[in-house]
């Protein structure tokens, strides 16, 4: 079950920003890509050829700290900055943006980098939705 939703709209003084289930949806993706990225770069680090993953391995770690933070910060409706928001939201995008491009390039090799390439295409979509619709 996912809880994102739900405690979301038990916050006592309401949503304070609109889009609920986008909101929500973002959160679940972020959190979801954080822990791939953290999966795939241990996955790479126990691979024979660890040398040849050194850049995957770092965009991974790099990609699932910020997708974390962002789910985090996404998650506070308290008094929300909206342009705080906003860069987490840029934050992610270019992290996932930059560690799906880097799995790619082994997702021919390592299933891990392939999975892991898809959950962060999926969290970039995600926050770009977003993204978009608190522009509006």
């Amino acid at each position: 079950m996912q809880f994102y939703s739900e405690m979301l709209k038990t916050h006592p003084r309401g949503m304070q920003i609109q889009n609920l289930d986008m909101i929500a949806e973002c959160i679940r993706a972020c959190f979801e890509c954080a822990q791939a990225c953290t999966d795939c770069a241990d996955a790479c680090l126990a691979e024979a050829n660890v040398k040849n993953l050194v850049r995957c391995i770092r965009h991974n770690q790099d990609c699932a700290d910020i997708c974390d933070a962002t789910g985090r910060v996404l998650s506070r409706q308290t008094e929300p900055a909206i342009e705080v928001f906003r860069s987490q939201l840029q934050s992610c995008i270019t992290a996932c943006n930059s560690c799906a491009s880097e799995c790619e390039i082994h997702a021919g090799h390592h299933e891990h980098c392939r999975i892991c390439a898809l959950a962060c295409r999926m969290c970039e979509d995600s926050c770009n939705k977003l993204l978009k619709s608190m522009r509006q």
